[in-house]
């Protein structure tokens, strides 16, 4: 695969007003993306836009805006809202390209730029780097006629359209009257429709980081800082928390007693429900190589299967989508619904919770453990060049942590995609044997790294 320029393992990102999160960046993409996709006929090309709350969000949407109008493409602009709900809009609207613009769960000195096809997915590889290889061309190239540039409007029912979609995922027959939710939006792009949405639903709604100043977003809240949400579930007795990241395409959750629930938890929780109701398809559930083992054997003793990928969620939804599967996602919550979603949605993944916890009519602690992890350790060693992967030394080292957890446990090492860091991770049943299996390969990685 040629080099990357711009795009990194989830569009284009990093601070804002530095290469290349700048303006000019974001003028090029917009030329670029919009040349790319003008596809077909003599109808007019739209490209849709949503974002988070992070105040450089102003600099980056009225830089992609000329970008796309210059080249002949109308735009419609949602304003916040988040990353699923743009991937949903897309399709929805039958628009040509599909652009997010946040960091996530980054905090607001960062920002970012995600694309979707027509389809509502992820762009491809190999269409990120069609579009790198048009964003250094001269400013000149391609440029729509007076005639032809591309008109915009703002669309202020998108929220309202998002809200109604997420909502008719609850199954019809239930509702979430009884219930008291909290909902930490983390001050980022589901501050307005995800509370609205349970309360319409039924639910008494307390919220948590819905006051965005273009700062604060994942500050101290949302699914990276939980604990905002386990203070509200306590203080309020709540029976549920809900926490969101900055994009609200991922979630953690927490029991009545302020007990964390990862996204490994909620899968389980999730997967054998739908089995049992007949309506999980694939033969079991997608996941990353970061999952822990204990689902895997939670899905097995259930006749199910847990496929790993990659870490990223787009490796997880291309493996869903060949293999036929309807449920996957992260450990860290990235959760994906294929029948409702064409990435990951931490509200509907949240409502398929609330679902189970309203026909069990059983308090959340009782249904948040579905399965005992097995223990789990990681360590992260910082490299400064060099690939200390492909010495005999640490070759040897994984060989020997294998063959002492002896077929009852994993290993796991990896270089970072984004930092020079080399990620180890060991799990089994003997959880003194995994950490002493985890310190040695570290050993090794730090000398080869010397």
């Amino acid at each position: 695969m040629s080099k990357r320029s711009y795009f990194g393992t989830d569009g284009i990102r990093g601070q804002a007003n530095l290469f290349p999160m700048t303006p000019e960046v974001a003028l090029r993409a917009g030329m670029a993306a919009g040349k790319l996709f003008r596809l077909g006929g003599d109808r007019r090309h739209l490209v849709v836009i949503g974002k988070d709350t992070r105040l450089s969000g102003y600099m980056i949407e009225p830089a992609l805006v000329a970008g796309f109008t210059s080249v002949g493409m109308d735009v419609r602009l949602f304003g916040p809202l988040p990353t699923p709900a743009v991937a949903m809009m897309t399709r929805s609207m039958r628009a040509d390209l599909g652009v997010m613009i946040s960091a996530s769960h980054n905090n607001f000195a960062d920002n970012g730029i995600k694309l979707f096809g027509p389809d509502g997915y992820k762009l491809s590889d190999a269409k990120e780097l069609e579009i790198e290889s048009h964003m250094d061309e001269g400013l000149q190239e391609g440029l729509a006629g007076p005639k032809q540039l591309g008109r915009v409007a703002r669309m202020d029912e998108a929220q309202a359209r998002y809200i109604e979609i997420v909502k008719a995922t609850l199954p019809r027959e239930l509702r979430l009257s009884g219930l008291r939710v909290v909902i930490d939006c983390a001050n980022g792009a589901a501050y307005r429709v995800a509370p609205t949405a349970l309360y319409e639903l039924g639910a008494e709604v307390i919220e948590v980081g819905v006051s965005p100043n273009g700062f604060n977003i994942n500050e101290e809240c949302g699914s990276t800082s939980p604990a905002a949400m386990i203070k509200a579930v306590r203080d309020y007795r709540a029976d549920i928390g809900i926490a969101l990241d900055g994009d609200a395409d991922r979630l953690v959750i927490c029991d009545e007693k302020g007990r964390l629930i990862d996204g490994d938890q909620i899968m389980a929780l999730i997967a054998a429900a739908w089995a049992t109701q007949g309506r999980l398809t694939g033969g079991g559930v997608v996941a990353t190589v970061m999952s822990n083992l204990g689902l895997e054997r939670f899905l097995g003793e259930r006749g199910l299967a847990l496929e790993r990928t990659n870490v990223g969620d787009r490796y997880v939804m291309e493996r869903m989508r060949g293999g036929g599967f309807n449920l996957g996602g992260e450990a860290s919550g990235h959760i994906i619904l294929s029948d409702y979603s064409t990435t990951g949605d931490g509200l509907i993944a949240a409502l398929q919770v609330l679902a189970e916890r309203v026909r069990s009519d059983k308090p959340m602690s009782a249904l948040a453990r579905q399965f005992e992890p097995a223990p789990q350790k990681l360590e992260n060693v910082r490299f400064k060049g060099g690939k200390p992967l492909d010495h005999a030394s640490v070759k040897a080292a994984i060989a020997d942590g294998e063959a002492r957890l002896n077929g009852t446990g994993r290993v796991l090492v990896r270089a970072s995609g984004t930092e020079p860091l080399i990620r180890i991770m060991a799990e089994g049943d003997d959880e003194t044997l995994v950490g002493q299996v985890v310190r040695e390969i570290a050993v090794a990685v730090r000398a080869a790294a010397e």
